[in-house]
């Protein structure tokens, strides 16, 4: 009996080697990608074994319903229900599936790539799956100043905005002496394109320069500005002509509107008295033919009584 139950555990202790002696490995630590460029997602067989008999799939497992990244099957890449936004970008290198290597080359990323991965390798006796994070990083554009008017302190109101970094950037205001501004208000939103920031902020000294800047770990994008008080007139002399020429504007077409509409009270008036003259001069054509035909009938008959009387 003891020999019986000691066959059994060696046979099923042999199974179980076999079918866990390959492991589908990838690295630990996130894979840093750059928006734009090339990147490698790693995933291997340890040890090393050809995966060129196998089914190599590729997908995103912290999406909704996973979708498939990339899927090799039969010797062949099988993307039909490739999710939409991986078409074209995907491949697996033949060589190196021979040597157990089923990395994916994954061209032009996308900050919409950023997420997690699995890599799932299924042979005929045997299947497994290692995970990796993609964490991608994009450099916006260069943050832009505009002008928004004064307040009643003749303060000037700046507003300095930059899109399309990942992940969140940090933006902050400047003096020309390198010291840090206050933002008044600040707005952070995220696309598929990354996030955008915009922050606002209140100059009350007319001599200083003032630089918006953005920075994201190593990168840094800057915009300055120049608020001396040579440039404060003309942005005030400017928004004031500029309020001038709005009220000028609305007045004028006020104007203009009133002219139309007497323009064409008028125009519709003596259309009204031109076809009243015409209905005059109508019916007095009428009278007159009438007392044509009338003046006829007395001579007529007149003549009529004389014939008789002779």
């Amino acid at each position: 009996m003891n020999f019986i139950f000691l066959t059994l555990l060696i046979i099923s202790g042999i199974t179980y080697s076999r079918s866990d002696r390959y492991e589908v490995v990838s690295p630990a630590d996130t894979v840093f990608a750059v928006a734009g460029e090339d990147v490698i997602l790693p995933c291997s067989v340890k040890p090393s074994i050809s995966v060129v008999d196998m089914r190599v799939e590729w997908f995103r497992s912290d999406l909704k319903n996973s979708q498939l990244v990339h899927l090799y099957e039969d010797h062949d890449d099988r993307n039909t229900n490739q999710s939409q936004s991986y078409r074209g970008r995907t491949k697996l290198n033949p060589q190196e599936l021979q040597r157990g290597d089923a990395s994916l080359k994954l061209s032009s990323v996308q900050v919409s790539d950023e997420g997690r991965y699995k890599c799932f390798i299924q042979s005929k006796s045997w299947s497994d799956y290692a995970s990796l994070d993609i964490s991608v990083e994009a450099v916006g554009s260069p943050p832009v100043i505009t002008v928004d008017g004064f307040d009643q302190s003749g303060g000037l109101h700046l507003q300095c905005e930059s899109e399309g970094w990942n992940p969140k950037p940090d933006l902050e205001w400047l003096n020309s002496e390198g010291a840090s501004l206050s933002s008044e208000t600040t707005e952070m939103q995220r696309n598929t394109d990354g996030f955008s920031v915009k922050h606002t902020l209140t100059v009350q000294h007319r001599d200083d320069k003032i630089h918006c800047r953005v920075r994201l770990r190593h990168h840094m994008l800057e915009t300055l500005i120049l608020t001396s008080s040579k440039s404060f007139n003309p942005w005030r002399t400017l928004i004031i002509l500029s309020s001038i020429a709005a009220v000028l504007i609305v007045i004028s077409g006020i104007l203009l509107a009133a002219f139309v509409h007497k323009r064409r009270e008028h125009n519709k008036q003596q259309n009204e008295n031109r076809r009243k003259t015409e209905d005059r001069d109508r019916l007095q054509e009428e009278k007159n033919r009438f007392q044509q035909e009338r003046d006829k009938l007395l001579e007529e008959e007149k003549r009529i009584q004389q014939g008789e009387f002779i």
